[in-house]
């Protein structure tokens, strides 16, 4: 994931916290009595929830990528696979060696 989407997240799930605080307090309050656990712990829980749950309703990157975050995606994807590996031949991109048990 790159910076831009994480950022983005980011702020879509402060949105999401601004927008329903009580709802949040709510939900938190009835962990801690159910779990037993301090709210700092089902605050972090919660958190990350949250996150998944935004991160669901954000539109895909191919629907709102720029130009240059398609580079980037791009480029940082071909760098994670290994450079060292030699070249076809001739002959393994050709016909006769695609379809070489095949009758033309």
């Amino acid at each position: 994931m790159n910076r831009t989407t994480s950022n983005s997240q980011n702020s879509a799930l402060s949105e999401f916290k601004e927008a329903h605080p009580e709802e949040i307090q709510t939900i938190t309050e009835a962990l801690v009595k159910i779990t037993s656990l301090p709210a700092e712990a089902i605050k972090s829980h919660l958190d990350a929830m949250l996150e998944k749950l935004v991160k669901t309703t954000e539109s895909p990157f191919y629907e709102t990528a720029s130009d240059e975050e398609w580079f980037q995606a791009l480029h940082e994807w071909s760098y994670r696979h290994k450079q060292n590996i030699p070249p076809l031949s001739d002959y393994a991109v050709s016909r006769a060696g695609i379809y070489e048990d095949e009758e033309i």
